[in-house]
């Protein structure tokens, strides 16, 4: 049995020396070893109950109730990243104001996690795993502005975005080959391009 010391000076200072902010159940274990599951999940219910570790959600855990909203987001299905109007809404591409965190994922499939709504948007394998415009930060992924509005062209046949300028053209066309040649999404990338070209030109 575990007592209050052993909590504050032992295993709980792994993950408080850690980077991490948001912990999977494997994190856990290969924070601590590569204990057995038996060992780790009594450790998991002894800091839980007395406020070592905050459980958000089934087999994910945070240091405390202030862990990075984006990292929850992108442990919750592997791989993903974020990206789609949370990205754009940040670049100014899009105006609209959404409180869920839009990501890139394997499957469709919208939940609520601790009170913050994440928004899972299905999108191929091969472009999934493809890391070209997406930046790689300490605890998550997130798409670049021009990876984002391509993502959101892949999956929509029709969309509007406030202001396109803010994009980097050169870039928008370096990631358009990982869509595999997507006819469509190369007829409308030219002509969101044309679009813009043409608004220079009437100022």
């Amino acid at each position: 049995m575990f007592n209050s010391n052993y909590m504050k000076k032992g295993f709980l200072n792994e993950i408080l020396r850690s980077k991490k902010t948001v912990f999977s159940f494997k994190d856990l274990i290969l924070l601590w070893g590569g204990i057995d599951k038996l060992t780790a999940g009594s450790r998991v219910n002894y800091y839980t109950k007395h406020n070592g570790l905050y459980h958000i959600r089934r087999g994910l855990y945070a240091k405390d109730k202030n862990y990075d909203k984006y990292e929850l987001a992108t442990k919750i299905f592997t791989p993903s990243y974020v990206s789609f109007e949370t990205v754009l809404g940040s670049a100014g591409v899009t105006f609209q104001y959404y409180s869920k965190i839009f990501v890139a994922s394997y499957q469709n499939k919208e939940i609520e996690c601790d009170g913050q709504k994440i928004a899972f948007k299905k999108i191929k394998d091969e472009i999934l795993t493809n890391n070209i415009g997406i930046d790689i930060k300490e605890n998550y992924s997130i798409a670049s502005a021009e990876r984002a509005f391509l993502d959101v062209v892949y999956l929509n046949t029709d969309y509007h975005f406030d202001n396109l300028s803010v994009l980097n053209w050169d870039k928008v066309n370096l990631i358009l080959p990982i869509y595999g040649g997507n006819k469509r999404m190369k007829k409308m990338v030219k002509k969101y391009h044309e679009s813009i070209i043409n608004n220079l030109k009437a100022i």
